[in-house]
């Protein structure tokens, strides 16, 4: 029998699945890992330890006899520098919550002017983008910058290193901006050229491409075949959009992670400010994307400030608490935030605190700002004609709090799908694809149930939402002092 492998660089951890070509699991593995945060607006990996290295551990745990194919996503977009013989030149920048290419995206905006990056890349350029990090590096790095050196995002880091191929992903492409033009599919090479003389750029590929092969080397360290053939895979939340069936126009898959991260699928590409248009998993297809800066991690941010509870126990106080949690409102833009306010000076504020108020409450108020952020998103996406199909996946879909939360606040219908691996069953399903082991409409999704909104919560969360909005405006100003003060 043979088996395909799904390899996934998440921000928490690194995760391997094992499986048969008709979608069945045989064998998970899994490391724990978490970035570094140097100093304020700063969040980074080292690649050989956290990326390379838990690969090969979690490789280790799986059966290597008789693989057809590997595919591997990763967190992204984020960027590493390394020389020619891929030694990282320094830690690994992280997507949108690095936010310190803040000096770089105002030079290129003014440059290129926000209304033309606006149209040829299918969104505002922000923290999210590879070209402002790109353009950090370079100053950074001065003339230590050689013409030879590459850049990598998480999975394409590790396709070199089995394959030797310098590859980027159509998909981790399209969030290179300024440098990718979405309506053709292409490098924007004058836009290169205009921003950063002489960037040497990878060969594009879809996701479910073949890239290359295991080479000997890799073999020795991975325990794979040589010659096993590799696709190359794309960032994280498209894998797992993918391995759910969030594959036609009008379908949205909601992770639910350390961000809360949003993918639909369009039937044409479009442009609509505040939201990020990108190449899809499939060839030539487009998707319309959003992410939260802080969503699972303020959870276990308050686990940890209060003693480290059991989270099962955490979560039965917190669905004891009655909806609105008693009258506070958390904002969670704990490092700042994405979408929908695009304010990496912004942070986290939890009002209406009274002595009553317990860790119960506070876990309840977190899920319901989030909640509140992301019916804010789903209003934007509104605007391009909204989701037909919600599908809810992540770790937080387990418990079944969070996501009603969701439901009540946001007023959506959600499907829960049987199999939440994530992004490396996603990515399992990628290189049956790649190799032609099964067709390629093959998918391997089934539903579980669906979560629909409690009407009884409607008139206080409709009022919590009020409130939740004019939060943040009348607290940005002192918030802002706050910030700056410690960067």
């Amino acid at each position: 029998m043979s088996f395909v492998i799904g390899v996934d660089i998440g921000t928490g951890s690194t995760k391997a699945v094992q499986c048969t070509l008709d979608g069945e699991v045989v064998t998970v593995a899994r490391r724990d890992h978490a970035p570094s945060l140097p100093q304020p607006g700063w969040v980074e990996m080292d690649p050989e330890r956290d990326w390379w290295n838990d690969v090969l551990e979690v490789l280790a745990e799986l059966d290597s006899t008789d693989v057809a194919a590997v595919c591997v996503s990763g967190l992204g977009p984020c960027v590493v520098q390394t020389d020619e013989d891929l030694r990282p030149r320094r830690p690994a920048i992280l997507y949108g919550v690095d936010t310190r290419p803040t000096r770089e995206i105002a030079e290129i905006t003014a440059q290129l002017s926000a209304d033309a990056i606006l149209e040829r890349c299918g969104k505002d350029l922000s923290s999210q983008a590879i070209g402002p990090k790109l353009a950090w590096l370079r100053r950074e790095a001065g003339d230590a910058w050689r013409p030879q050196d590459r850049w990598f995002s998480a999975n394409t880091y590790v396709v070199a290193r089995l394959t030797g191929e310098w590859v980027l992903d159509h998909h981790t492409a399209s969030q290179c901006d300024p440098f990718y033009d979405i309506h053709h599919q292409d490098w924007a090479t004058d836009w290169v050229e205009a921003v950063l003389p002489g960037l040497a750029l990878p060969r594009l590929v879809w996701p479910s491409e073949q890239v290359g092969v295991v080479r000997r080397d890799a073999a020795a360290q991975t325990g794979l075949a040589e010659g096993t053939p590799v696709v190359a895979g794309t960032v994280d939340a498209w894998a797992e959009a993918f391995s759910v069936g969030v594959r036609r126009p009008g379908d949205l898959m909601l992770m639910y992670g350390s961000t809360m991260f949003f993918v639909q699928v369009l039937s044409a590409p479009t442009s609509v400010r505040g939201l990020w248009t990108t190449s899809g998993v499939e060839r030539g297809s487009h998707t319309l994307a959003a992410g939260m800066a802080t969503s699972g991690t303020v959870t276990t941010w308050l686990q940890n400030l209060t003693g480290g509870a059991p989270f099962e126990t955490l979560l039965a106080e917190a669905a004891a608490v009655p909806a609105g949690s008693e009258g506070l409102v958390l904002l969670p833009y704990f490092s700042g935030e994405r979408t929908p306010i695009y304010d990496p000076l912004a942070r986290g504020v939890i009002a209406g605190l009274t002595l009553r108020h317990g860790r119960g409450h506070l876990l309840r108020a977190a899920y319901e700002g989030i909640a509140c952020g992301v019916r804010q998103i789903l209003d934007l996406f509104g605007s391009e004609g909204g989701a037909e199909r919600i599908v809810a996946v992540g770790g937080g879909t387990q418990g079944g709090l969070w996501t009603q939360i969701v439901s009540d606040v946001a007023g959506v219908r959600q499907t829960v799908p049987q199999q939440t691996i994530g992004a490396s069953y996603g990515d399992a399903l990628l290189a049956a694809i790649g190799v032609g082991a099964v067709p390629p409409d093959t998918d391997w999704t089934r539903p579980d149930h669906v979560v629909v909104p409690d009407p009884a919560t409607a008139a206080t969360y409709s009022s919590l939402l009020q409130t939740f909005t004019e939060l943040y405006p009348a607290t940005r100003e002192q918030i802002h002092r706050l910030a700056q003060a410690n960067l």
